[in-house]
């Protein structure tokens, strides 16, 4: 059973963005390793930009100083 957390900040990803993301990761799993859409897990975080850090900053930051 093929498990997969997808994690993106919560920069307003829609419902059909994540659905999206599911059906394809889970496909390109199908097709790629021939695992059984049945038993594919697809887990989606969505991770505050306070809780993100690049380069050594917060996301937030980053944003905020248009990095």
């Amino acid at each position: 059973m093929p498990y997969v957390n997808i994690k993106v900040t919560d920069e307003g990803v829609t419902k059909e963005q994540k659905a999206a993301l599911i059906a394809g990761v889970t496909n390109l799993l199908k097709d790629v390793l021939g695992k059984n859409p049945a038993t594919t897990v697809v887990v989606i975080d969505e991770v505050n930009t306070d809780n993100w850090g690049i380069r050594g900053e917060q996301v937030t930051e980053l944003r905020k100083a248009g990095s």
